[in-house]
């Protein structure tokens, strides 16, 4: 019942082209009403259709009421025509889809949604990708593939292709019928001599790689057979590994090395230092409306992104609304104690450029987990605004933070306020008069 209520609702969403024509309809039905009555007095008829109506509904009802109820009766026998006429249609030449046409206009809006480019790695990119594909089709995920650790490490170092694991996260979050995909590709064999510890979305993904020969096509291939909204393509095609020089000097090599040697980071590089990125990865870029930078681990997943060659460069050159994800809470072995600003402050440093010109700070601490979280090294990020601000950026300050199992970014929230933030940019940039900006305490996206 919750979901014919749901099917129906969607109707009534702005931007699907349903109502305007209902509306046109209507009103062409009244011209053509109109029209007759005119013609028919014309002619010299004179058909008394009001006045035999009214003698027979007299003795069952009071006559006033009758131009109501024939207005209502008539737009609702419209609105039912109109419907049913569509769905015959749609059932003609898509049988196998017939209950899927409120899904179908809704789609048609998708598509013609912001062209955002996303970039980051882990479950954080992930939890993003989630909530923009309820606003737009047109996502481009670009993933890191620096991980050496766990299934992907392994296949990896025996397979000789990239790793996997994010690339999978990504399709996953994509995927149209997402609860049964995250079920399958998260399954991991807990037995079987080289199985135990392989999640079978890894194993799909090398498995295609061996039957395409290449991980880029692969991940096209995976992305058909999945049907996701939106592409997914690796930042490089090259085998790169990370690089960290830690703060009292030792250098350290390997993703998961570097999140396990304690201490703090220095800075990070990508080894080798000229990784070629992937053609289509520049061309999304380009062609952004909007880039987002995160959220997610900041040396092992945002970082290395703009380490391969050229993508930093592009990201500052582009003319797209570039926005940068504070993490909601901070990373054992990479984030101790770093506020909002730190983390900007060392992501511009690495990137060497200006790639973002907001950066949206989650607001509220949790509060059921936060106890729990703090016996693990891990605290709320400070939203020092006045920080980020003395670094160039604004910062968006708003409540995006999801508080379950995990203490994570609430995918609906984050995709509101960058579907917010890209709106407001872009009409900023549309209008001949600029405004005042805003005060501090403006600076929170309403979630509409």
């Amino acid at each position: 019942m919750r979901d014919r209520a749901r099917s129906v609702l969607r109707w009534f969403y702005p931007g699907l082209g349903v109502k305007r024509w209902l509306l046109i309809a209507i009103i062409g039905a009244i011209l053509f009403v109109n029209g007759v009555s005119r013609w028919l007095t014309a002619e010299g008829a004179h058909l008394e259709i009001n006045t035999w109506v009214d003698e027979i509904l007299d003795d069952y009802m009071p006559i006033q009421w009758l131009q109501w109820i024939l207005m209502a009766g008539g737009a609702l026998m419209v609105v039912i025509g109109m419907r049913q006429w569509m769905r015959s249609i749609v059932n003609a030449l898509t049988p196998d889809r017939k209950d899927r046409i409120v899904d179908a206009l809704f789609e048609s809006r998708l598509r013609a949604g912001y062209r955002i480019v996303a970039l980051g790695g882990g479950t954080g990119l992930s939890t993003l990708l989630r909530g923009l594909k309820r606003h737009t089709l047109n996502i481009t995920a670009v993933v890191t593939v620096s991980d050496d650790g766990g299934s992907s490490g392994r296949l990896q170092r025996e397979l000789g292709i990239l790793p996997p694991g994010d690339v999978r996260n990504c399709l996953v979050a994509l995927a149209d019928d997402e609860a049964m995909v995250t079920d399958l590709f998260r399954y991991r064999f807990h037995e079987g001599d080289g199985l135990s510890g392989h999640s079978f979305g890894n194993l799909f993904l090398a498995a295609m790689t061996g039957i395409t020969g290449n991980f880029d096509v692969a991940v096209k291939e995976s992305s058909r057979v999945l049907n996701i909204k939106g592409r997914v393509l690796p930042a490089t095609l090259a085998v790169t590994w990370l690089r960290a020089t830690m703060s009292d000097g030792r250098v350290i090599e390997g993703e998961t090395e570097i999140t396990q040697a304690g201490g703090s980071i220095k800075s990070i590089s990508l080894e080798p230092a000229h990784a070629a990125p992937l053609a289509e990865v520049i061309e999304a870029i380009r062609n952004a409306d909007a880039i987002v930078l995160g959220p997610g681990s900041l040396y092992t997943s945002i970082i290395p992104n703009l380490l391969v060659d050229r993508i930093a460069r592009e990201v500052e050159r582009s003319s797209a609304v570039k926005i940068f994800v504070s993490n909601v809470m901070t990373q054992p072995g990479e984030t101790d104690g770093f506020s909002a600003s730190k983390h900007l402050e060392v992501l511009l440093e690495h990137a060497g450029a200006k790639v973002c010109d907001y950066m949206i700070v989650n607001s509220q601490p949790p509060k059921r987990l936060r106890d729990l979280y703090a016996e693990e090294g891990q605290v709320w990020v400070e939203p020092d605004v006045d920080n980020v601000r003395k670094l160039g950026v604004r910062p968006i300050v708003a409540d995006v933070i999801g508080e379950t199992t995990n203490v994570r970014h609430d995918p609906e929230r984050l995709a509101q306020v960058v579907t917010n933030l890209i709106d407001e940019a872009i009409a900023d940039r549309a209008t001949f008069v600029k405004r005042a900006p805003a005060p501090a305490r403006d600076e929170r996206p309403l979630l509409r």
